[in-house]
């Protein structure tokens, strides 16, 4: 009985510990420690249609919902990893939820949510969305046998080999919701991008 009662114990010790270990995403460094390299937490994995987000509150992935419905994208799915660079807070000017950090999109091979991806910034998609300015991040993996655009690692480079990705981002972003107006206001290269990054660090 005392051996089953202490069995017993470490097991719940065992799980207690797990459900402590879990990541808490929100609080990661905005770049490795070990390459100084920049991160991105998938929250959305490239191609699907159900949109989710990390709620740093309950420390797990939710469903995105609106008017009490889950979101759904009724277009071509995802078409990179959806996520956010932890550290980051969208200035009010740049997104609706000023606490939101900055979202990005890994142009890369499905990775489920929760991944962290050591990512290179390629440059900005900006977007105005009913009237109101918001941009994503648009990047590539750091590791070249990850990457599905070979030796893209700027701007420039993706525009002289694959020039028909701006377009295509273009009319994803601009349908995937189709209850928002969005227009397209701009496209910018890596050093903008580093540029808005720095400047929304926490």
């Amino acid at each position: 009985m005392r051996a089953s009662g202490l069995i017993f114990g470490v097991l719940v010790s065992s799980l207690g510990l797990v459900a402590g270990c879990r990541t808490d995403y929100a609080d990661l460094p905005t770049y490795s420690k070990e390459r100084r390299l920049l991160q991105v937490v998938v929250e959305v994995p490239a191609g699907t249609n159900h949109e989710q987000y990390y709620d740093p509150a309950a420390h797990e992935f939710k469903p995105s919902q609106q008017a009490g419905i889950e979101r759904v994208v009724e277009f071509l799915p995802f078409p990179g990893n959806y996520g956010f660079i932890p550290g980051t807070r969208a200035s009010a000017s740049a997104s609706v939820l000023a606490e939101q950090p900055l979202q990005a999109l890994v142009l890369a091979e499905s990775e489920p949510a929760g991944t962290i991806l050591e990512v290179i910034p390629i440059g900005v998609v900006l977007l105005d969305v009913d009237g109101t300015m918001e941009q994503t991040i648009l990047a590539v993996p750091a590791r070249p046998g990850q990457r599905i655009l070979p030796d893209v690692a700027d701007w420039a480079t993706l525009m002289r080999r694959y020039p028909a990705v701006r377009q295509a981002l273009g009319l994803w972003f601009q349908h995937r919701n189709p209850s928002d107006a969005v227009r397209i206001a701009g496209w910018k290269d890596e050093k903008y991008a580093e540029q808005q990054i720095k400047a929304q660090l926490q």
